[in-house]
């Protein structure tokens, strides 16, 4: 995915311009930067769900906003979305929750669909619980269903929007194990926007900084660690920003110092 000149709105103002960076394939991109500066409405503009004021999304040479609606909706389907607050549909289970989008888009029986629904259920730590309800789900277990219901229809890109938003530490912890397994058993390309300063360490190949309406730089923690540029400082100078870095510093997870073997750097 390559994005170019992208200019994002929200409320009839322009948050950001002149956007331009690329996924590498099998890369985890973290986008961060200060509440308010637009990061989950950008994450919307690269799914396709909202029309850029200017610039452009490309997916294998595709525009994702110009074009035929129905190829349009086809090439979107090859995304996975995890939003913020889960969406999940309140009156279906969270078993009924996967199914449905097998059910609108492929041709899969109604056995094969359950299986499919039952296994990514496992994948994020579910298993059982199929006809359980959203209501009956705690803040971590809504997570993860929203998480396996992205991976529905076997996307090649994953876009979690806070994955780690309002748990708890002992629901949060894991979600980076998780994510870099789902990432490494299905090769995903992960997009992801967090506050959580310790999960940036822990699974980020590359983070994206937004603020002032750009990208103020792009690179691994480490090297974003070594620039002196104030708006990306402040990730890192706070007290939490340098407890985050000790902690990764000190641990054994290859993502600390940026020394793990990288995935291909082609692009999508």
């Amino acid at each position: 995915m390559q994005v170019h000149g992208l200019a994002v709105t929200a409320g009839g103002q322009t948050v950001q311009r002149d956007l331009d960076f690329e996924l590498r394939r099998g890369e985890v991109l973290v986008i961060v930067g200060p509440s308010g500066c637009g990061k989950s409405t950008l994450l919307r503009h690269l799914v396709g769900l909202e029309q850029p004021a200017a610039g452009q999304v490309l997916y294998d040479g595709h525009d994702l906003h110009r074009g035929d609606e129905a190829a349009l909706a086809a090439l979107r389907r090859r995304f996975g979305v995890m939003f913020q607050a889960g969406a999940l549909w309140s009156s279906m289970s969270r078993g009924e929750n996967l199914v449905l989008p097998m059910r609108l888009f492929t041709t899969l029986d109604a056995a094969e669909r359950e299986r499919r629904a039952r296994f990514k259920l496992a994948l994020v730590g579910l298993d059982g619980g199929f006809e359980l309800m959203p209501a009956q789900l705690s803040g971590g277990m809504r997570k993860r269903a929203a998480l396996a219901r992205a991976l529905a229809l076997d996307p090649e890109l994953l876009f979690l929007d806070e994955p780690t938003a309002g748990l708890d530490p002992e629901s949060a912890g894991g979600v980076d194990e998780l994510v870099l397994k789902l990432r490494d058993l299905f090769g995903l390309t992960v997009v992801m926007i967090t506050h959580d300063l310790d999960l940036l360490w822990r699974v980020a190949d590359r983070v994206a900084v937004l603020a002032a309406g750009k990208v103020q730089g792009i690179g691994s923690m480490s090297e974003l660690a070594r620039l002196d540029n104030p708006a990306i400082r402040q990730f890192f100078d706070g007290p939490r920003g340098r407890a985050a870095q000790e902690q990764a510093q000190q641990s054994e997870a290859p993502h600390a110092g940026g020394e793990r073997e990288k995935p291909s750097s082609k692009r999508k």
